[in-house]
């Protein structure tokens, strides 16, 4: 489903007259700790495995070589420089470039974060975010936010100074094929060994398998 809100949001950006050249799938660094997270190594590879069913999106593993965690502010930092450099030497940046119908230098490549509603509701969860960050991110980058079937992210915006000031860098993407799909509920359902077939990509599927990821 990280895939799919990819082609929601690209529908989106295309249908507002904004070329979409790629997607950058940022898997977090290690030392982010967050429950159920198994090791860069294994991500990174099935990240790697389900991207090789599309022609735009690509994984960057910068994040996860940085000796600790890094702060979305500073991710997004690093990849729009990168992105913006026309000699970068990372692999998805040149996928990008190849999109442009010229190279010439100064490259002035926007980049957006693309988020569910439950990230933007998390600005309000007190000590999570610096509201630098929080500024930063919006007013210099964007949000793409796909809004899920219970979530109101307008609400939440409007009940935010911050946001409300700043709500012309949101761009809000209803998801009307909804579903209730999650990470945690899928690796659930491996600790429980019940089938997760077409809920993943059957390459993804086979790596868990053969790795013995998510295991009880």
């Amino acid at each position: 489903m990280h895939m799919r809100i990819f082609e929601l949001a690209k529908d989106f950006l295309q249908k507002s007259d904004h070329e979409v050249l790629g997607g950058i799938i940022s898997p977090v660094h290690d030392q982010y700790a967050k429950k159920g997270l198994v090791s860069a190594s294994h991500r990174c590879s099935m990240v790697k495995l389900a991207v090789e069913t599309s022609n735009w999106i690509n994984i960057s593993e910068w994040e996860t070589q940085q000796e600790g965690w890094s702060r979305t502010a500073e991710t997004l930092r690093f990849h729009k420089t990168a992105l913006n450099d026309v000699h970068s030497e990372y692999e998805w940046a040149k996928k990008i470039h190849a999109k442009l119908p010229d190279k010439e230098s100064p490259l002035n490549i926007n980049l957006k974060l693309l988020c569910g509603a439950d990230l933007i509701e998390s600005f309000a969860v007190p000590g999570l975010w610096k509201d630098e960050d929080i500024e930063d991110i919006v007013c210099n980058y964007g949000l793409v936010v796909i809004s899920r079937s219970g979530s109101n992210p307008q609400l939440f915006i409007y009940e935010s100074d911050l946001l409300t000031r700043l709500q012309r860098n949101i761009s809000i993407v209803p998801e009307w094929i909804t579903n209730e799909i999650s990470s945690t509920k899928i690796r659930r359902a491996l600790r429980r060994e019940e089938s997760v077939r077409y809920l993943i990509s059957d390459s993804v599927l086979n790596y868990i398998q053969s790795n013995q990821l998510y295991t009880s």
